[in-house]
């Protein structure tokens, strides 16, 4: 079965309004078997309306539109259905009736113009609203199905999960199942390279990357008509991926990259302390954003200045003046001081030249120097990293969580 989006929204087609809607059902269809291989966005115009929906009738078998259930005149959806159906408007008594004690509820009088909220397609079945006064439509006749989903995210998810989601799962007769592999450390044409004989032989599953801030996601998604089966067409090919990538693969789906850190520390009952520079505090923030970071996080220090480098963390005047903030050995003097001064297992820190100015021919911006002192050993990592400041900050952060990573791999 093929299906279209369909957002109607003069919003949209501004840039007022981001089209969340569109991806969250292009999800659900994925999930369900169902292709899309069309997203439409047209604005606030009857005629327009009905050309994208004729059109969509066309090449697909599910139509879904969000928005124009509203009770302004602006909101044509359910018209611009009904004409381009051949169908009439009418009344829904039980629709009308909750629209009326609504703002009876709320102590508001009703304008004239909320009642068009109450006229549906005739032969419609009825989507209820609980989280809105614009009831939703769904049309089924002639080996076509049209979904008419209100605008609101809080209105429309709920209301495709309560009515519409188990009424395609019964049309149905396959499903999708994905698995996001996490890749950090090797680039995505790296990994093109790597795995060349099985993009060009993909069939089902198939195998796709995505390039993310710092690393890259490979989607495997498997179509079947059970998840058992599509479970082990997964598998197959996952196992594959994983004997070529080896230890670049740091997680799947929803796992973070902070958080496989976070867990590594407690599973070995570990505890890590960071001394920042150029990230002035950005891996002590994605550290603590997981949720029992306390359990191994014990503290940070940021230290900017060449002072503060030697006040808290020890590292020695002769070493700043010789070599320079931004270098291995005071990489090396602080991630040793920090452990040190803060009493854990595990002392990592930053320093480098994050941009847009500072970078000189020896060392120009990007470079980053991240030290790690663990259980005993100090190693020093030399990066140099390309694009503006917030990128430079944003990869080395992940650079240095993989480095953890792969070190507490090795130790434990």
């Amino acid at each position: 079965m093929k299906c279209e989006i369909i957002a109607v929204g003069t919003e949209l087609l501004l840039g007022c309004i981001l089209n969340t809607n569109a991806q969250y059902l292009s999800e659900k269809m994925a999930e369900l078997g169902i292709d899309v291989h069309f997203q439409t966005v047209v604005g606030d115009n009857l005629e327009r309306v009905k050309g994208a929906l004729k059109a969509g009738l066309q090449r697909a078998d599910i139509i879904i539109t969000s928005g124009g259930l509203g009770p302004t005149d602006d909101d044509l959806t359910k018209e611009a259905v009904s004409e381009a159906l051949g169908l009439k408007l009418l009344p829904h008594e039980p629709s009308l009736t909750k629209l009326k004690e609504f703002f009876k509820k709320i102590n508001r009088p009703m304008d004239e113009c909320n009642l068009k909220q109450g006229y549906l397609p005739e032969d419609c079945i009825i989507l209820n609203n609980n989280n809105g006064t614009a009831p939703g439509v769904m049309l089924d006749k002639d080996n076509k199905i049209i979904v008419l989903l209100p605008g609101p995210p809080k209105e429309l998810i709920p209301m495709f999960e309560d009515s519409v989601y188990e009424y395609l799962r019964k049309k149905s007769n396959s499903l999708l199942k994905s698995r996001t592999l996490r890749i950090v450390g090797i680039g995505e044409s790296n990994i093109q390279g790597i795995l060349k004989d099985v993009f060009d032989s993909q069939t089902n599953p198939t195998i796709a990357p995505y390039a993310k801030s710092g690393e890259v996601h490979l989607r495997i998604t498997a179509k079947s008509s059970s998840l058992e089966e599509a479970d082990r067409l997964i598998e197959g090919l996952e196992k594959t991926v994983r004997e070529r990538l080896e230890g670049n693969i740091y997680g799947t789906d929803y796992e973070t990259l902070e958080g496989v850190v976070n867990k590594l520390l407690t599973e070995g009952g570990l505890t890590i302390s960071c001394a920042e520079s150029c990230t002035g505090g950005l891996l002590s923030q994605r550290l603590t954003s997981v949720p029992g970071a306390s359990k191994c996080f014990m503290n940070s220090i940021i230290t900017y200045s060449n002072e503060s480098k030697e006040e808290f963390l020890g590292v020695k005047h002769s070493t700043l003046e010789k070599h320079g903030a931004v270098s291995e050995e005071t990489a090396l003097e602080m991630a040793e001081g920090i452990r040190r001064v803060s009493g854990t297992d595990v002392g990592i820190s930053i320093t480098g030249i994050a941009g847009p100015d500072g970078g000189t021919e020896e060392k120009p911006v990007g470079l980053v120097y991240i030290g790690i002192s663990c259980m005993g050993a100090t190693e020093v990592h030399k990066c140099l990293f390309t694009g503006g400041r917030d990128k430079i900050r944003y990869n080395t952060s992940t650079k240095a969580l993989d480095i953890i990573r792969r070190i507490l791999l090795k130790k434990m």
